[in-house]
């Protein structure tokens, strides 16, 4: 095996000491593939939920996002906004929600290869996905904070609403309306791969490190 392959996978496991010590070596890869099975069941459920409450609609108006795509009462509240001024939703993430898929099977795929990483390297593949839940809400942040931002002046009510960025957890007001956002399954599903994949670093680095002195010490 080249010299840069062997540092980037790091040390083998002698089948003996796999056979001994069976959990200390296994739990890195069990708990990679709940975080995998994780992160692929929160593809099928809501990642966001809002709920539009505005006098004329008694039951409020509901919005739900997921990682490729916006359901719900999506017309409807477009066709609210279009009287202040702010663009369709459907114009919001459209090349986020178009990869969104992609890039969950990517995360899939780098944490497969991570169970078979015995070194530091490990970490590169896995941080891309504990950072995700955070991303999503940044990147979720920043549409909302630019479409309430630019509202267009051409609008019918443009002068009865200063620009303003509508909360992505939690309550805001809009003249008259008020949202109510809140975290989806999906998110806390991505969330808890996330602390999954954290608790799986702990235990790779317990599994490997001393194998990887053993083998410097031996170098040396």
């Amino acid at each position: 095996m080249p010299r840069f392959l062997d540092c980037i996978i790091g040390p083998r496991v002698d089948q003996a000491d796999l056979q001994h010590h069976s959990l200390r070596y296994g739990t890195p890869g069990f708990l990679l593939l709940v975080a995998r099975v994780m992160l692929l069941v929160s593809l099928f459920i809501p990642y966001w939920q809002m709920d539009l409450v505005a006098p004329q609609y008694p039951e409020n108006l509901h919005l739900t996002a997921y990682v490729n795509q916006l359901s719900g009462d999506v017309e409807e509240i477009d066709g609210l906004n279009h009287y202040i001024g702010m663009r369709s939703l459907n114009e919001a993430a459209q090349i986020e929600r178009s990869v969104g898929v992609y890039v969950m099977i990517i995360f899939v795929v780098m944490l497969e290869l991570a169970s078979w990483i015995h070194s530091r390297w490990a970490v590169l593949l896995v941080l891309p996905a504990i950072l995700f839940p955070g991303v999503f809400l940044l990147d979720l942040h920043l549409w909302m904070s630019h479409f309430g931002q630019n509202l267009d002046p051409s609008a019918p009510l443009s002068n009865a609403v200063a620009p303003f960025v509508p909360p992505v957890l939690g309550t805001g007001t809009v003249g008259q309306f008020k949202t109510v956002a809140w975290p989806g399954a999906g998110l806390w599903l991505a969330a808890a791969a996330s602390l999954v994949m954290i608790v799986t670093l702990f235990f790779h680095r317990r599994a490997y490190l001393p194998l990887l002195k053993a083998q410097r010490a031996e170098k040396a």
